[in-house]
């Protein structure tokens, strides 16, 4: 039995599955153009994705910094702009926005896609798998210690006052029973209207892995991730918080 639950006041704010390849040598871009039209019916929308590549050029008389745009794939959106694909010559990434149903809704439609991306472009080589979640919790204020709601969060030293108007923290947090790795982001922002504090949870997973074919263990490990991802957010919130995103 799955020890982790959807709260009926769901914090996610969006959720990102993404899959990094190497394609062929020499594929075009415009390739991806035949992948948007197998599903242009549920996607409509579509622009294109410039990347900016930059770099240090000396010169006799001064240092430059040019930026280097290069188109490499495409944005392609639902008509209600809560789902969005990312097709690139390097990669595959489907976002969801809120409202985030479940992980097995959100898992099946990114197979879908992937598989599709997948017969399209006929990629040599997998490298990397990931999730990200990020999550945003709103805490009643007034708040006397972010303790009470987070468990992983910044730790003052009790000599000092212990309000805290402004945080931002970063850990990286690695798996070795998965080989993954995890990069978690915390930070608050301005309070709301109705006296709440927003707080970001940000949780990014991946792996790098070395596949040749569309294998169906690519989503074995993707269940690995995502169970990671659960075992931080849920130790990372006390019981408070988890009341708090019980009630609807």
């Amino acid at each position: 039995m799955n020890k982790y639950y959807d709260f009926p006041n769901n914090p996610i704010i969006e959720a990102l599955l993404d899959i990094q390849v190497k394609l062929p040598e020499g594929t075009p871009v415009t390739q991806l153009e035949s992948f948007h039209e197998k599903i242009r019916k549920y996607f409509p929308e579509k622009q294109q994705r410039i990347s900016t590549r930059s770099g240090i050029t000396l010169m006799p008389e001064a240092a430059t910094l040019p930026n280097e745009g290069v188109f490499d794939g495409y944005f392609l959106q639902s008509p209600d702009k809560k789902k969005i694909i990312q097709v690139r010559l390097d990669g595959f990434t489907y976002n969801k926005l809120k409202p985030y149903k479940d992980w097995e809704e959100f898992r099946n439609e990114a197979q879908a896609l992937w598989n599709l991306y997948f017969q399209i472009t006929t990629p040599v080589r997998i490298m990397r798998i990931a999730l990200r979640y990020i999550n945003r919790v709103e805490i009643p204020l007034p708040l006397k210690d972010i303790k009470e709601y987070l468990s992983t969060a910044p730790e003052i030293a009790p000599e000092l006052p212990q309000i805290v108007n402004y945080f931002f923290m970063r850990l990286v947090i690695p798996n070795t029973d998965i080989q993954a790795v995890a990069v978690i982001n915390q930070t608050l922002e301005g309070p709301t209207d109705d006296n709440k504090l927003p707080v970001i949870f940000d949780i990014d997973v991946f792996r790098d892995v070395d596949y040749t074919d569309n294998r169906a263990e690519i989503w074995t490990e993707f269940e690995k991730l995502h169970i990671f991802k659960n075992d931080i957010f849920f130790h990372s919130i006390t019981e408070k918080t988890k009341e708090l995103l019980r009630q609807r």
